[in-house]
């Protein structure tokens, strides 16, 4: 029985590599999402507190 062609590693390796960078630059995509959605919360959160101590 005859081998097939050689696999072709090089462009396996260079696919892996991408698929890699696209996940983590997703995963550093949400990070950065949280961390601005925690800064926005604590923010109301204080102007809430500044409005109530106002009104009061």
């Amino acid at each position: 029985m005859a081998k097939g062609p050689e696999k072709n590693t090089k462009n396996k390796a260079l696919h892996t590599k991408l698929l890699n960078r696209k996940k983590a630059k997703i995963q550093e995509e949400k990070r950065e999402r949280t961390l601005r959605l925690k800064e926005l919360v604590a923010k109301m959160n204080q102007k809430k507190k500044d409005d109530e101590a106002n009104n009061q």
